[in-house]
């Protein structure tokens, strides 16, 4: 049976923005959804930059988006590292491991000889050989391999970019240790986001332009889902969704406009 939608989980970098461009009305199209009765939170897998320097982006391009209304990937891999008290070798960008991660243990050692943990961001200054030698390196000696996400790919503002999740398959191929994921598309992320929300995983729909990551993790997760076509979307990523309760719009500014609408329903695909 169909339940009426209480809270919309949104994808921000190629659903909302794409680099420092909002997509077609997006703006606007957040400022009726946030006067719906609808709770409204904003999750990403972005971890090349911290959740501080996000929001001023968002804010800077016209998003009134509050830093602690973002639930990142980041802040996931934060809480996990400090329950296992591990001492990783971080591939991250320097301002995004100072801010988001200063007040925990890090090893000291330049190659990672003393870390007991490697934890991978999108990085691209850091996806070099001699980065990508040491922590190997790390792994060999039996340590675990964290990765903030695994996704293939990601939009920039000049075209379709490599996102973590080939350089983190290529550290699983080389030291046979499999990753383990923190971010979309994992069920306790989504799980996470929803803390403190009035509402079932079936009242809240995720909105994101990742087939894969944002609307087939949230159905798995229990919540509905609509894909947009802006950001990494291709044509054909319908494929991954079919058999599933997701359906499709062509912006964020139609998916309000749906829901909106009341005409939001579950289909088979």
């Amino acid at each position: 049976m169909y339940k009426s939608v209480k809270a919309v989980l949104l994808d921000l970098n190629g659903t909302l923005h794409i680099g420092d461009q909002p997509t077609r009305g997006a703006v606007a199209a957040l400022e009726r959804l946030r006067q719906s009765d609808m709770s409204v939170r904003f999750i990403t897998n972005t971890t090349k930059e911290s959740r501080q320097s996000l929001q001023e982006r968002l804010y800077r391009i016209g998003f009134g988006i509050a830093s602690d209304e973002i639930y990142t990937a980041l802040r996931a891999a934060h809480t996990l590292l400090e329950r296992r008290n591990l001492r990783p070798y971080y591939i991250m960008e320097d301002e995004t491991l100072q801010e988001e991660f200063s007040d925990l243990a890090a090893c000291t050692s330049p190659d990672g000889s003393d870390a007991t943990a490697v934890v991978v961001a999108l990085a691209p200054s850091k996806f070099n050989y001699a980065v990508m030698n040491n922590a190997f390196r790390v792994l060999e000696r039996g340590n675990p391999l964290i990765a903030l996400h695994k996704a293939r790919l990601y939009r920039r503002s000049d075209g379709l970019a490599l996102g973590p999740g080939p350089f983190v398959k290529a550290l699983e191929f080389a030291s046979g240790v499999e990753a383990e994921v923190v971010g979309k598309p994992e069920k306790a992320f989504f799980q996470a986001c929803l803390e403190g929300l009035d509402c079932s995983p079936e009242e809240v729909v995720m909105i994101g332009d990742d087939a894969r990551d944002d609307v087939y993790g949230a159905i798995n997760a229990g919540l509905q889902g609509i894909l947009v076509k802006t950001g990494k979307y291709q044509p054909g990523d319908e494929a991954v969704l079919q058999g599933t309760t997701a359906v499709s719009c062509d912006s964020f500014a139609a998916a309000v406009d749906m829901l909106l609408s009341g005409s939001h329903q579950r289909s088979s695909g």
